[in-house]
């Protein structure tokens, strides 16, 4: 194999198609123009959708590049050997012109030519649809990989959830893939290890989707016009691949934010290799974000939300290392330097990034500030060398300071917390939080006890998880609520994709699994607005308002009940996904694996 650096992968795959008679085109915005069902762009395909229907590009039928893409799905996964938010996709584009066999013999080409990456073809496993009711059994791409001396034992049949590709909202150009594998030299985890498992053996690189048909929302396939040829290599991906790295974060992409790092901290990157990890892919994330032509700036919707949590998780993580917030910017003049020279509005809008990112820290090094604050204004007045429970939980429940930060802070002044008198008054909380206003309050429950609070707490997520998905114009329109399950409608013009339905399902369970306090504030109608905080029935409501804010995540005009954290949830389940009216959609969902008290 072929040891390469990122730049020399970019150059050598562009050159290579440009042989091949495509044009080399500039990578798009990282936020799509042709849907607006994702915050972001997560697949080459997203600038190119018009041309797939039809359109005629300015380049002609033959096309490659190098798209910057963001996925935010496995956010909580980033830190593992293979998982980032931004990375770069290598892609070849056929708009009506060649189709699979041609497609698939480049693809084989550049693989294993010794002219280009050299891979040893007995460690590249292949991928075919399995075909179902709507779409027929992808033979021709299985027989092409066949003629080109690929054994029957490195050849798979999946099923559509694995071997055909389609938008994240589940409408629009689709078709079969068949998908390209590096054998990692892991042991097979069974008799039927294949690469639909995720025991590492197999290591996809490289995707060649087949667009033939269009997807309309309810699901059926018709044919497109043209048949559409739309390839994706991860770059980082590849360059691991190619340098037998045993992780992404072990490629030049990151070598000199890594440096960086350990000269600011004075932290060795093997002995804190998850903390390492998440600060270089979410300040490398959060720098193309914010030097994108767009504007996007830290905020508590849509893809303002997702770059807020990609600062805030990074400074967590920095404070992990003894770096203050301060340290972003710096990070982020890394970033800039290593991508200028291929995404040159990374230098044009350095400052507007600098200044959001200081903005940002400032903002949540307050937050964190005020905690400490209080925290040794305890201590001063402390008798004896234990913190109780109580204070503990004042930090908890006022600032959303958790419990490990003022462990740590105790261990560094020589003292200890209680920790069993916090989980006390953490449980007199939720007692309260189960009988507030119990017996005026309605908004859709059947009655008040713990568990129809707990899904009333839910419905606050869902909420705002919908409007991360959709936009801030989401609004609840009905809710229905008993002990055992939740029905919440909600402002839709298009029936939900399964694609969309898990997304919402992995925003809801992310924001259950790490545990945020749920807090509520009275105040004043009209700074509760002010504030941002949303109101479903704002005619019903008086002068002042109780507010319930989880996180920066959710901030409601509500009456309660509710639960003090999200950790008492359980599991969000959606049992069905139907229409309840013109313009409204319907969840049905319940809450699996409750933990009670």
């Amino acid at each position: 194999m072929k040891q390469l650096t990122s730049k020399e992968l970019r150059d050598f795959y562009l050159k290579f198609f440009e042989s091949h008679n495509h044009a080399i085109i500039p990578s798009s915005s990282i936020v799509p123009e042709n849907d607006p069902t994702v915050l972001f762009t997560t697949a080459g395909m997203h600038p190119l959708v018009p041309y797939l229907l039809g359109e005629s590009h300015p380049a002609g039928n033959r096309l490659c590049d190098v798209q910057k893409c963001i996925r935010t799905s496995d956010i909580d996964e980033v830190g593992d050997n293979s998982h980032l938010t931004f990375f770069e996709m290598l892609g070849n584009w056929s708009l009506g012109d060649y189709f699979k066999k041609e497609a698939i013999s480049m693809s084989y080409e550049f693989l294993t030519s010794p002219d280009y990456l050299n891979i040893p073809a007995d460690k590249l496993y292949f991928t075919c649809f399995a075909g179902d009711e709507t779409a027929p059994k992808d033979e021709e791409s299985y027989n092409i990989w066949r003629s080109l001396g690929v054994p029957e034992d490195h050849l798979f049949y999946l099923p559509k959830e694995n071997n055909f590709w389609i938008l994240g909202s589940g409408i629009g150009p689709c078709g079969p893939d068949t998908e390209m594998f590096y054998d990692t030299g892991k042991p097979a985890c069974g008799a039927d290890c294949s690469p639909a498992c995720d025991c590492g053996k197999y290591l996809e690189i490289w995707n060649d989707v087949f667009m033939e048909y269009y997807r309309a929302e309810d699901g059926t396939l018709t044919k497109l016009k043209q048949q559409n040829v739309d390839t994706g290599m991860g770059l980082e991906r590849t360059i691991t691949v190619l340098n037998s790295y045993e992780s992404v974060y072990d490629s030049d992409v990151f070598q000199n934010l890594k440096e960086k790092i350990e000269e600011l901290s004075g932290k060795n990157y093997e002995e804190n290799k998850e903390s390492f990890r998440i600060i270089m892919d979410h300040v490398r994330t959060s720098t193309f974000i914010l030097g994108d032509d767009h504007g996007i700036t830290p905020s508590n919707i849509g893809a303002g939300y997702v770059l807020r949590r990609l600062i805030r998780r990074a400074i967590r993580h920095l404070r992990k290392l003894g770096l203050m917030e301060d340290a972003l910017v710096k990070l982020s003049q890394v970033v800039i330097d290593d991508y200028q020279s291929v995404y040159h509005e990374l230098s044009k809008n350095k400052e507007f990034i600098f200044a959001e990112l200081e903005k940002e820290g400032i903002k949540f090094g307050k937050t964190i500030k005020d905690g400490e604050k209080l925290f040794y204004k305890v201590i001063k007045h402390l008798d004896g060398d234990t913190i109780s429970g109580e204070d503990a939980f004042k930090l908890f429940d006022t600032f959303g300071f958790p419990l490990e930060m003022t462990e740590e802070l105790a261990k560094e002044n020589g003292l200890k917390v209680d920790t069993l008198g916090f989980e006390e008054k953490f449980k007199e909380h939720q007692e309260k939080s189960r009988t507030i206003d119990a017996g005026s309050f309605k908004g859709g429950l059947a009655d008040s006890s713990y568990e129809s609070t707990k899904y009333h707490t839910l419905a606050h997520l869902m909420l705002a998880a919908l409007q991360h998905m959709y936009g801030p114009d989401i609004i609840q329109k009905g809710c229905n609520i008993t002990s055992e399950r939740i029905r919440f409608d909600f402002n839709l013009n298009h029936k939900m994709s399964d694609e969309e339905k898990a997304e919402l399902t992995k925003i809801v369970n992310e924001k259950i699994k790490e545990g945020i306090p749920v807090t509520m504030e009275e105040m004043p109608y009209e700074e509760a607005k002010k504030q941002g905080a949303h109101g479903t029935f704002e005619d019903r409501y008086g002068s002042i308002v109780k507010v319930y804010s989880i996180g920066d995540f959710s901030k409601e005009i509500c009456g309660g009940p509710h639960v003090s954290n999200t950790s008492e949830l359980g599991t969000f389940k959606i049992t069905k996904e139907e229409s309840s009216s013109a313009g409204v959609r319907r969840i049905k969902g319940v809450l699996e694996n409750i933990q009670n008290d």
